[in-house]
């Protein structure tokens, strides 16, 4: 049943005159009330129905009070950490940030309403988002970590708005937006079209690139064996936003990886990966132990997946990342 557009303004004062003895403000209370119930009662019939465009419809009219919610969040998660590591809070405006935010989640619903393929909505969205990273970053990469966690917030807040029946497959859409503002993946594509089809660089990394979530999974699930006590900001790791959260971290490092051998440089990990984990991973209370497990893996995957000579372009990338997260770098006493 589709979701009507009902005013919870009060009807005018002439469909009111049979009301007897009853002063018009208590009129006015009673069918603002009714007017809630009806919304509420179809509200239970579009969660029944699971209708796409009326769910995204729903979702478009909470896109702002969303974003706010979310800017809220990021602020109380890292507006330390901004002081901390002196980034300049000029380089984050509110209003830019929630606007960009708005933007690319009511694009994203519009896909969902469509049924547009989450495959499409991201070769659709690429570029935009492509764009938003680039401008945040331009000035100091590390500002990426407060946009992204923006964004994410904002894609988990909806996502509460509605049944976990229907999360499921909104949230393939939603990880999209993730994906392209937590890894540098434009930045990859753009660093790629510089070879040629058959230079050996870029098909040591074309091997990879289909393993990719393959390769984060099973790392993610190995890790929770490992660690089932273990507990997160979010939650231990079985709970399910971290679980997505920690295959999306996984990925994000091997992208990482792919833009250093593409770019033939270790810059890409050093300006925006490592500074990024400074950031988050304390505030999220993700221990460097387990980051320097989630590493040791990813490297036994790569030697593993890939021929010997084709490993050769990633080990000094992976040897830098390794170096960077050691004990003699990091300990847990560092970890709040």
């Amino acid at each position: 049943m589709p979701l009507q557009n009902l005013s919870l303004l009060p009807e005018p004062a002439r469909r009111l005159e049979t009301v007897v003895n009853q002063p018009f403000s208590e009129a006015w209370a009673k069918k603002y009330l009714q007017n809630l119930t009806q919304q509420d009662d179809r509200i239970e019939v579009l969660k029944g129905s699971e209708i796409k465009s009326e769910v995204a419809k729903t979702l478009m009219q909470a896109l702002r009070t969303t974003t706010l919610q979310a800017w809220g969040r990021t602020e109380a998660l890292l507006s330390q950490e901004v002081i901390r590591h002196q980034i300049d809070p000029e380089l984050i405006d509110p209003w830019a940030v929630a606007k960009d935010t708005h933007q690319i989640y009511k694009a994203a619903l519009s896909a969902y309403s469509e049924q547009i393929s989450p495959a499409k909505f991201s070769t659709r969205i690429a570029r935009d988002l492509g764009k938003i990273r680039r401008n945040y970053t331009a000035d100091d990469p590390r500002v990426i970590g407060f946009i992204s966690m923006q964004f994410h917030y904002s894609g988990q807040i909806l996502l509460n708005l509605i049944p976990p029946a229907q999360q499921s497959s909104l949230r393939d859409y939603f990880k999209v937006i993730d994906d392209y503002l937590y890894m540098p993946l434009q930045r990859s594509y753009e660093a790629a079209a510089a070879y040629d089809y058959d230079s050996p660089r870029l098909q040591a990394v074309q091997k990879l690139l289909p393993l990719c979530s393959e390769i984060a999974t099973k790392i993610s699930e190995r890790v929770m064996q490992m660690y089932p006590n273990y507990q997160t900001y979010t939650g231990p790791l079985s709970n399910t936003n971290v679980q997505i959260s920690s295959v999306r971290d996984i990925e994000m490092f091997q992208v990482y990886l792919w833009v250093c051998v593409l770019e033939n440089n270790i810059s890409a990990i050093q300006q925006e990966l490592f500074p990024l984990c400074v950031m988050l991973y304390p505030r999220l209370k993700v221990r460097w132990e387990l980051v320097r497990q989630l590493i040791h893996l990813l490297g036994a995957e790569i030697r593993s997946r890939l021929e010997p000579e084709q490993a050769d372009y990633f080990l000094p990338y992976y040897d830098s990342l390794w170096a960077m997260f050691s004990p003699q770098v990091f300990s847990d006493i560092d970890t709040p």
